[in-house]
């Protein structure tokens, strides 16, 4: 018979896992009726209004693909900051680029500008704590994102997945892109991975901003605002956008429901690349509904080379109705495919740290930037098309064909989508 000490510990411990596996919040569980199509007035204002902060105008993007034009770009924007400095990321390990960033982030500390950094304490847990002491000591402001305590072992699930930068409220920069060796280059080799990253200017730029305060309130209890953090912004583009996030302590659904949404309005064409693909039902029957419809849709995911065969099992495993239905599905070939993008009818076009899987839809803080701009989209699907050319198409054919040890892994893991 249990101790009642031992009954309490454990009956802890299954409380814990329960709250550390569920959001706690009803989830998306019927599907979208299509309303209307991308082009129709209504679904710009649907996705404003249902999803966060209006969409904006005057906005200028840029794509930056790859760590050698990433980085040096991300550096310039640092080097270039007079006021303020707020910076949000998921992974940041040890490496040369790590290095130059915490110097050139301390080297703004010392000269005055207001430098607020936020790690997720997992992602960050290979970063040399020697940067830290560097940031610290230069007077930057450095969070480590729920770090365990005992007073919030409920959180231990919810991360920051979330890749901010922002520069004087002015310049920003999201995607995917992390902080460590395996993003630099220019995917030449499987060290160096593929990926793209975007700078951005304009008013969209406040809502970067917000997305940043969001978890940096959270986290320190601090508010920081005025117009060093939040100054008028003219405008430097034509382009509309809006950024958005989610997060399991408010609004967990709301990146589902944006993919859905789009998904739903697709009339032509649907360009999905996506370093982690592993769709839940729902999510689904709303691509072949628009295979069905007419629409073409073609899906990046990585190949062999992934930094974890896990995913890329429980991703196989439900393949199956997405072939049938038309759906066009390739494997990067050359190395790691870490990209995060959704074009729809080259109108749409989604960017950020969200990808598409249950650990992003329902438990990582997660933040999109949703640009509706023709000419940026036609951009993206030209770069979607390089990338299938160095990409292996799987056929219907070849994927009912795969060996029998590989379908009862792929069978397995799938049961534990909800954490991958």
């Amino acid at each position: 018979m249990l101790t009642i000490p031992l009954t309490a510990f454990v009956t802890l411990v299954i409380i814990l896992v329960i709250a550390n596996l569920s959001s706690g919040e009803k989830k998306i569980e019927h599907k979208i009726e299509r309303l209307y199509a991308s082009d129709d007035p209504q679904f710009l204002r649907s996705m404003g209004l249902l999803l966060g902060p209006p969409v904006v105008s005057g906005n200028r993007f840029e794509m930056l693909l790859n760590g050698d034009r990433i980085f040096p770009s991300m550096l310039e924007g640092i080097r270039s900051a007079r006021k303020t400095i707020t910076f949000e990321t998921f992974i940041y390990w040890s490496g040369e680029i790590g290095e130059q960033i915490a110097h050139a982030l301390a080297d703004k500390a010392r000269e005055g500008v207001a430098v607020h950094i936020l790690l997720d304490w997992v992602g960050s847990s290979k970063m040399d704590r020697r940067y830290l002491e560097i940031l610290r000591d230069a007077g930057a402001a450095v969070i480590q994102y729920h770090k365990p305590h005992w007073t919030g072992l409920g959180r231990m699930n919810d991360r920051t997945h979330r890749k901010l930068l922002v520069i004087d409220g002015q310049i920003g920069f999201t995607d995917g892109v992390g902080i460590a060796p395996e993003w630099t280059g220019h995917a030449q080799d499987e060290k160096h991975w593929r990926d793209t990253h975007f700078r951005v200017a304009g008013p969209v730029v406040g809502h970067m901003q917000a997305v940043f305060m969001d978890n940096w309130v959270k986290a320190t209890g601090n508010v920081l605002h005025g117009p060093d953090y939040f100054p008028h912004v003219d405008p430097q583009g034509d382009g509309l956008a809006h950024m958005f996030s989610s997060s399991p302590s408010g609004g967990s659904d709301d990146m589902q429901l944006m993919y859905l949404m789009a998904i739903t309005a697709a009339t032509h064409s649907i360009h999905l690349a996506s370093a982690y693909f592993v769709p839940d039902k729902l999510t689904i029957n709303a691509i072949v509904e628009a295979a069905k419809r007419g629409a073409k849709v073609q899906i990046i995911t990585p190949g062999k080379r992934i930094d974890t065969h896990t995913v890329r099992e429980a991703s196989r495993a439900c393949w199956g109705d997405l072939l049938k239905a038309g759906v066009e599905i390739f494997e990067y070939q050359p190395t790691m495919f870490h990209c995060k993008l959704l074009v729809v009818d080259e109108y749409l076009v989604s960017v950020g740290s969200t990808n598409f899987d249950s650990r992003s839809f329902k438990l990582n803080d997660e933040a999109n930037l949703n640009i509706y701009d023709r000419d940026f989209a036609r951009q993206q699907t030209a770069t979607f098309a390089d990338d299938i050319r160095k990409s292996q198409r799987i056929t219907l054919e070849a994927w009912m064909h795969r060996p029998l040890s590989e379908k009862l892994i792929e069978k397995f893991v799938w049961m534990l989508d909800t954490q991958l």
